[in-house]
Order: C-alpha cells, then sequence, then structure tokens
C-alpha cells in the first residue's frame, strides 16, 4: 500500500464527493486549491449543475470518466457505500477528510483492494509536501485565497561618492542619483553602465544633479 501523499502523487483525475458551491467551505477551497494545482477535479452534488467550472454529476455512477481517486467531504455513514460505489467505477482509491472516520468503510476498501485514507486532509498533506500535479514541487503560494502581501522595499542609506571629470573640480554626488547601477540593487544585473566618466558626461550629470536640487531648496 502507498502512502497517503503517494497516493495523491499518483493521481490526476479527482472526485470530489460533497463538493460546494460555497466558497467559505473546506469542501470548495480545498478542491479548488488542487485544481489550482494542475489535477482535474469532478465535483459530486446533485444539487449542483457546475462547481469549480467543472461539470457537477449526482452520484460517482455517472461520470463518464476514469478517476483516480474519490475525496469525501460526507458524513461517516455515507462512507461505506461511497467505497463500494468508487470500487465500481474502477477508481483507485478513496481519502476521507478530517473528522471522517468509519471502520465498516476501511473494511470494504480491503475488500475491493481500494487504497485507502481517512480522517486526513488532502490540502494539508499537498501543501506539506509542497506537491502539484504529478508530484513535483512547485515554488510556495499563498493558499485559502489570500492575497500575498506587497514586501516593502527597504532601501540601504547611500553614503555620497565623488564622480570625476578629468582635470576639472571633484562634485559631491548622491550615488543613487548620479549612476543608480552601481549601487548594489543594480550592480549585479546591469552591465551597461559606462565604467569611465567623460568629462562631458560628468558634467551633465552634474548640471542636472544641481537643476534638481535647486528646484526642491525652497527660496
Amino acid at each position: 500500500m502507498r502512502t497517503a501523499r503517494e497516493m495523491l502523487a499518483g493521481a490526476h483525475t479527482i472526485a470530489v464527493v460533497g463538493a460546494s458551491r460555497d466558497p467559505q467551505k473546506p469542501a470548495h477551497w480545498v478542491p479548488k486549491l488542487l485544481q489550482d494545482q494542475g489535477w482535474r477535479i469532478i465535483p459530486v452534488n446533485p444539487h449542483a449543475d457546475q462547481v469549480f467550472g467543472e461539470q457537477a454529476y449526482a452520484r460517482l455512477v455517472d461520470i463518464p470518466v476514469h478517476v483516480d481517486l474519490v475525496d469525501v467531504f460526507r458524513p461517516a455513514p455515507e462512507a461505506p457505500e461511497l467505497v463500494r460505489e468508487a470500487a465500481a467505477i474502477g477508481a483507485g482509491g478513496v481519502w476521507l477528510q478530517p473528522g471522517i472516520a468509519s471502520p465498516q468503510a476501511r473494511q470494504a476498501a480491503d475488500d475491493a483492494g481500494l487504497e485507502y485514507v481517512e480522517n486526513t486532509c488532502i490540502g494539508t498533506e499537498r501543501a506539506l509536501a509542497q506537491m502539484v500535479v504529478g508530484g513535483t514541487t512547485p515554488r510556495s503560494e499563498v493558499y485559502r485565497g489570500l492575497s500575498p502581501q506587497a514586501e516593502l522595499e527597504v532601501r540601504p542609506l547611500v553614503r555620497h561618492h565623488r564622480i570625476g571629470a578629468p582635470g576639472a573640480e571633484q562634485h559631491p554626488v548622491r550615488l543613487s542619483t548620479a549612476a543608480p547601477w552601481l549601487s548594489p540593487k543594480h550592480r549585479a544585473v546591469c552591465r551597461s553602465a559606462p565604467r569611465i566618466w567623460t568629462e562631458g558626461r560628468a558634467r551633465t550629470r552634474i548640471c542636472r544633479i544641481r537643476a534638481r536640487y535647486s528646484a526642491s531648496v525652497p527660496a
């Protein structure tokens, strides 16, 4: 028998029994998260026509395609019959979400030769393993529909440096203003910065800095 994570990694099509249209319920956002990571989610809900953008079916036996895994969001007394339906459609395993456990369902899965997981969140196992469909590891994601917070840019203090033109007076200027590509943020990525400041280039830059400074100082 494979572990729960191995079962999930080997599945591509998951039927979700009890899939909800309410985004606030785990029966909606947990399968939706799996769908976002590449799994095909087929909702089983007799009271809905469509969930997650997929056609919903009233029963497992109504699904016209092969199902690798049946994920259950229904009360424990319904689990044994759902296991038998999963075996009837040729599913590879049954997964009962947290709070759902049934010795009768486990026995039915053993009798049918199905892989079986109970009282475990499929979304948690996916997140802990950082798994996408096929079992590979993606970049970290933000879960449960929360928008990532924009990181505040921390700008280090910039010292004053001197840019000298040959034979000209030395003028102190701010590095981030005169030559931003020389700051640590740009040093590794910008290859277009001039290595040698000619007299005309330095004089033009210094005049622009003086003009900006004069305009910003109140009279």
